[in-house]
């Protein structure tokens, strides 16, 4: 299950976990915010109170999503000006 709300200056994505009762241990709620310049992954850590959190640039974001598709190997996505 997930949710998306607009708020002023972000998109914000929440994954939530979901699994039939007594099959495994839930996880995190992800949150993904998205902004003009960056997008922030965040999931509260299993063991105590803390948010981890990674930074994507845009361009890290356009490979990480071509990387998704693509086979084992290495690449440079060349940027169009």
């Amino acid at each position: 299950m997930f949710t998306i709300e607009h708020d002023f200056d972000a998109t914000v994505i929440t994954l939530i976990d979901e699994a039939e009762p007594n099959t495994r241990p839930l996880n995190e709620d992800i949150v993904i915010q998205s902004f003009d310049d960056r997008v922030i992954v965040e999931q509260m850590h299993p063991d105590g109170d803390e948010v981890m959190q990674v930074v994507f640039t845009i361009h890290q974001l356009t490979e990480l999503r071509l990387a998704l598709n693509l086979p084992e190997g290495n690449y440079r996505i060349e940027r169009q000006e």
